[in-house]
């Protein structure tokens, strides 16, 4: 997705598409909500990535591309490690395993503070690079922070009671890897590229799913926890 501002927004339409698409079939079930609208959130991600693209390449005027680029880092560094263990979080259907993934949901709280604190002391940087954007901000203990932020990230859909989300989560796994080990400095732009591609799942799920422990319920019409 991150190849050139044409396949950001290529693929901000598509993954736009898959989130209209989610979000319509969540229908009455409100814990699913947060969730659909992931795909969402990172279809408009590439649309802002392709204006840095664009602004890089001298297309549109600096300061549409520093606010992009604000917004692009914002996002990536400081609304997913919070919005995402709260979305799964909301998606699940017991008090017990909800209260598992509170400490992803606290380390990605942390992890976004300590990141967008970094970006307003600044300075924060992009630049051109092969196939990608390489973006920068200084932060100290840089390889701890990263790993804090897979762990916030990945920690909640690979405990989930849903078996699509567990296989969600370890397929984003191995996609940080994997990345990690191509790119450092084009990070970033990559994953969240990978990201919006494999949002495509969470519409899926959207559209058919069942817990892989189903929340028991007594004869009064309580809920008895199960997971």
């Amino acid at each position: 997705m991150c190849f050139s501002p044409q396949a950001d927004v290529a693929g901000g339409l598509v993954i736009g598409a898959i989130g209209i698409y989610a979000v319509r079939h969540v229908r009455q079930r409100r814990e699913f909500v947060a969730v659909a609208w992931i795909p969402l959130l990172l279809g408009a991600h590439q649309f802002i990535e392709a204006l840095v693209w664009l602004w890089l390449q001298g297309h549109v005027p600096r300061g549409i591309g520093q606010v992009a680029l604000w917004a692009y880092l914002l996002i990536a560094f400081v609304v997913l490690p919070v919005f995402i263990p709260l979305a799964v979080i909301a998606l699940e259907p017991t008090r017990r395993r909800k209260g598992m993934m509170v400490p992803f949901a606290l380390i990605g709280t942390v992890v976004g503070a300590i990141l967008l604190a970094a970006m307003v002391r600044g300075p924060i940087g992009v630049r051109l690079a092969s196939y990608h954007l390489s973006y920068s901000i200084r932060v100290p203990d840089g390889f701890l922070i990263i790993a804090l932020y897979v762990v916030a990230v990945c920690g909640p859909l690979l405990m989930s009671g849903y078996r699509n989300v567990v296989i969600f989560g370890a397929v984003n796994l191995v996609a940080v890897i994997v990345i990690a080990k191509l790119t450092i400095s084009g990070f970033a732009s990559v994953w969240c590229g990978w990201a919006a591609v494999s949002s495509a799942a969470i519409a899926l799920h959207c559209r058919n799913a069942e817990p892989a422990t189903q929340p028991r319920r007594d004869r009064a019409g309580g809920v008895i926890s199960a997971g």
